[in-house]
């Protein structure tokens, strides 16, 4: 509809399928909801057992449990639009909703980011210096880095909305994707954007931008370290720790980058392929997180045996 007859925070949103697929839509939306449900119950049962089992409150299974609660944020808040849109036909968003959804889905994506860049300095500390890892890395400091992790989420994302309402949208706007972004919703705008722009850009910067930067700051010093260790048996094993942690960095980032480059050069001659890409940027990392770790981590595996043979042994 047309601009002029719109008016600010009174818009309301259609969410957008995948495109030339509308009539398969329930077949097309079963893996997504698979992963969802996946991802759901993988990342439930690592917090379960990293709360329950004192042998994981380690510094590192402590920020694993803030990546699972994150991971389960960012699912919470996709995951409803999403049934609603596959399954129920329903496309319509009024403008609180839209604008509350985007602030959860990238608050719960910048603490995702936040405590990757905390893991990665968790394992630098733990090479560089074993012997005094649980003194420099008490649960108090775990604690202190964890909420400084969420208040900056908070107040990087606590501008956009407000700001969005000072925008004029027409009365009725078709969206990119099955859910709010930032770059969505100010793209659809009638009025000057450029403000909101700018805090999207600085946002952006200030979480994504930095801890990618220090995260490979932080690999750098780790293969540094490891360098000057002189035994190449111990050179692998202190790599073989961050293993984990590197496949989930590349896990989130990845189809970041790669979801960019599609929007940039094919995004109108494939809108049904943006739309997936769009989907598994923010269904994978949470899909792919517990199965990473309870592959690559004896402790995780070996709290799930611990768990799984008291059950047996209660029920027998």
């Amino acid at each position: 509809m047309s601009c002029n007859t719109s008016s600010p925070g009174h818009s309301t949103f259609l969410l957008t399928g995948f495109p030339g697929l509308e009539a398969s839509h329930h077949w097309v939306s079963i893996p997504i909801n698979l992963i969802c449900v996946v991802s759901i119950l993988g990342n439930s049962i690592i917090l379960f057992l990293i709360r329950t089992d004192p042998a994981l409150h380690e510094p590192m299974f402590i920020f694993l449990s803030m990546l699972a609660a994150s991971d389960l944020g960012l699912c919470a808040s996709t995951f409803p639009t999403m049934v609603r849109l596959f399954w129920l036909g329903t496309r319509e968003l009024p403008f609180d909703f839209c604008a509350a959804q985007m602030f959860f889905i990238h608050a719960f994506t910048y603490v995702e980011s936040g405590v990757l860049l905390a893991m990665a300095f968790d394992r630098f500390i733990a090479i560089r210096d074993p012997l005094h890892y649980a003194t420099i890395l008490p649960h108090s400091a775990v604690a202190k880095v964890g909420a400084a992790v969420l208040v900056r989420a908070i107040l990087l994302n606590l501008p956009g909305p407000i700001l969005l309402r000072r925008l004029i949208f027409p009365q009725i706007s078709t969206l990119s994707h099955c859910y709010c972004l930032h770059c969505d919703l100010v793209g659809l705008a009638c009025s000057d954007t450029r403000i909101n722009s700018l805090v999207g850009l600085v946002s952006i910067l200030l979480s994504l931008g930095l801890d990618s930067s220090l995260i490979m700051l932080s690999y750098v010093l780790i293969l540094r370290t490891v360098l000057g260790i002189a035994s190449p048996g111990e050179r692998l094993k202190a790599l073989n720790t961050c293993v984990s942690h590197l496949c989930i960095v590349l896990i989130f980032y990845l189809p970041k980058l790669g979801l960019s480059v599609l929007h940039r050069v094919e995004k109108h001659s494939y809108p049904a392929l943006a739309v997936l890409m769009a989907n598994l940027h923010f269904l994978v990392p949470p899909f792919m997180n517990p199965v990473v770790y309870c592959i690559k981590s004896k402790q995780i595996r070996q709290g799930f045996l611990r768990r799984f043979q008291q059950k047996r042994v209660d029920i027998s």
